[in-house]
């Protein structure tokens, strides 16, 4: 990934900003004040934003018979896209959770979710 280079914004300016857009900013400060060593510096990057471990997840997808190579950016997708399914699908059982007055998930929230919300019609009958 190449990084983009940005004019500095003046200090009146950078406190006019909107709440998401001065986020982002503080974002991209705080990645370009990080020293990157080596040629490992977007790998490193990766790993920081994830929450999966990302050799895990390169592994898991080499037992794919198709997939022979993996770039750490697709490991780096997938690994994200899992994490988001993952939040998704655990904020929607937890509020079957809340419902039956409760703040562990339960196996029967999940089931819930997965039958109350179409987008996990494809997970029917897989905890079965």
């Amino acid at each position: 990934m190449a990084a983009a280079v940005e004019a500095p914004v003046p200090a009146e300016q950078d406190s006019a900003l909107c709440g998401s857009e001065g986020e982002t900013r503080g974002a991209e400060v705080e990645e370009k004040s990080q020293p990157q060593t080596g040629s490992t510096g977007p790998a490193v990057a990766h790993s920081r934003l994830s929450k999966l471990p990302l050799a895990r997840i390169k592994a898991l997808m080499k037992t794919d018979p198709d997939v022979s190579l993996a770039s750490q950016e697709s490991v780096f997708i997938i690994a994200k896209a899992t994490e988001l399914f993952v939040e998704m699908i655990a904020k929607d059982a937890l509020v079957y959770a809340q419902q039956g007055k409760r703040k562990t998930l339960q196996r029967k929230d999940l089931d819930n979710a997965i039958e109350a919300i179409d987008e996990f019609a494809f997970l029917e009958g897989t905890l079965d």
